[in-house]
């Protein structure tokens, strides 16, 4: 039990869960990664993992956020998820099952956020932060690892959107 308290402890930050936890100061664990977005007439590969996106590509955050006990919180355990942008921009998340079900049975739930890069956004390494709010309002942010690459990078271009015949 302690190597996966340390492993996960690696990933998580101080604040507040459940309000019966939050009463006790108690920890919201993060557990997600950053995926190209399913996205219809886009090339491919969906659902991999990938930090580097050209315009008009979908970026999809995919959260779990966990309570001390290794409970997901779903919305009925959190006010709200959200992905923040470092131009502000903020991304609500929703909690669902993925894959959605027109690509199969569900696997798993948690939270996502997305967006789709404007033709005019910047090219660059931006910052970004997941912020998970309790039921009571406290709330606590996750951020990756200060490195470029692992960072959100937008690279020069844009993809090209094939619309099927009709």
């Amino acid at each position: 039990m302690r190597i996966l308290t340390l492993s996960v402890l690696a990933l998580s930050v101080l604040g507040f869960a459940h309000p019966a936890q939050a009463q006790e100061g108690g920890r919201l664990f993060f557990e997600g990664d950053m995926v190209r977005g399913d996205q219809q007439g886009a090339p491919g590969p969906f659902c991999v993992l990938n930090n580097q996106f050209k315009r008009l590509e979908k970026v999809v955050w995919r959260v779990r956020i966990l309570d001390q006990a290794g409970k997901s919180l779903d919305k009925d355990g959190l006010k709200s998820v959200a992905v923040e942008l470092s131009d502000g921009q903020r991304l609500d998340a929703r909690f669902a099952p993925h894959p959605p079900a027109r690509v199969g049975p569900a696997t798993d739930h948690f939270w996502t956020a997305v967006w789709i890069i404007p033709t005019s956004y910047p090219s660059g390494t931006f910052v970004y932060k997941v912020v998970a709010t309790a039921l009571d309002g406290k709330s606590q942010t996750w951020e990756p690892f200060k490195r470029n690459t692992s960072q959100l990078q937008v690279i020069p271009g844009e993809i090209e959107i094939v619309k099927k015949p009709q």
